[in-house]
């Protein structure tokens, strides 16, 4: 009985350090996130505009560089799901850190996931496992035209 209840919690660890290895990469679209509903409901007014690295934009000034890194529970919600979540709760952040700093804008924004630059003009990069979803974004505070 005793070799049995080793060989099953062995077993249940194995099967749970496995759910939480997953850590599967999702792209999704920035300005489609910024513009949602969603993003309204967790108070993204459109007061700070949000630029992707490589989108033409008019900076005036630049008033620092930030790194947000969120992660959200992921349990019983799909990878879009949960990166959606997340990445919104990371552009509050950015939205929060401009405004603190009187910028109207987060420009150059790049996804920077365990340090790791992955620039787009329309995406943004999230990781999703069983447990947790994570973004982290990488931008620069600016006041543009």
């Amino acid at each position: 009985m005793r070799h049995f209840a080793l060989i099953a919690a062995t077993a249940l660890l194995a099967v749970a350090s496995t759910a939480q290895a997953r850590d599967t990469r999702v792209e999704q679209s920035l300005h489609e996130l910024v513009n949602s509903a969603e993003a309204r409901n967790v108070g993204i007014d459109g007061s700070v505009k949000f630029y992707l690295a490589g989108e033409k934009v008019s900076v005036v000034e630049r008033l620092g560089e930030d790194v947000t890194n969120k992660k959200t529970n992921a349990a019983n919600k799909s990878d879009a799901e949960a990166c959606r979540w997340v990445a919104l709760s990371a552009l509050r952040a950015l939205q929060d850190g401009a405004r603190s700093r009187g910028a109207n804008a987060v420009v150059d924004i790049v996804s920077y996931y365990k340090k790791n630059e992955f620039k787009s003009t329309t995406n943004y990069e999230c990781y999703a496992g069983a447990i947790l979803a994570g973004v982290a974004l990488k931008g620069t505070y600016a006041k543009v035209k």
